[in-house]
């Protein structure tokens, strides 16, 4: 495991985690401007080199290539309280059970209330592919996406202000 940049320190605040090998350009460039504007930690964990703007606030951890290794190292730091972007439901169903929150880059907020659903419902769709059926991929992610989650990721931090 290799930090790229330097350690922002620990806070009380929101920190947001990002599974960033499979997250989409246009998501990191929001988070990476709400991070510099909110001045809240944000840190990519990839098995790959990542580039990322100059910040106090923003850094990479590079993590080796093998199967969850970026999901483990994310559990593993996440506390109570942060954020973790992902499509990856598994890791948003641990991310949740340690009391963080989990925000899908289509802009979809996981919580206790959804995540068993999608959980099932992600295990259902791999047991099919299991069995030969063709399930087909994801609908290729679109402006709509984008701006679900710049709204989404608003809402989640203004309602973090006011409590």
């Amino acid at each position: 495991m290799n930090d790229e940049a330097g350690e922002t320190g620990e806070t009380d605040e929101t920190r947001i985690w990002v599974d960033a090998d499979a997250c989409p350009a246009v998501i990191k460039d929001i988070l990476f401007r709400a991070a510099e504007r909110l001045r809240i930690p944000l840190t990519l964990v990839a098995n790959k080199a990542l580039r990322t703007p100059p910040s106090a606030y923003i850094r990479s951890i590079l993590v080796p290539k093998g199967f969850d290794v970026a999901d483990a190292e994310i559990i593993e730091r996440v506390r109570a309280g942060d954020l973790v972007i992902t499509a990856d439901i598994p890791l948003a169903a641990a991310a949740i059970a340690k009391r963080a929150h989990a925000l899908d880059p289509r802009g979809e907020l996981y919580t206790h209330d959804n995540i068993r659903e999608r959980l099932g419902m992600r295990n259902f769709m791999d047991d099919l592919r299991g069995s030969g059926v063709e399930t087909g991929g994801p609908p290729v992610f679109g402006a709509g996406d984008r701006q679900a989650f710049a709204n989404q990721l608003d809402r989640f931090f203004a309602d973090r202000r006011r409590h």
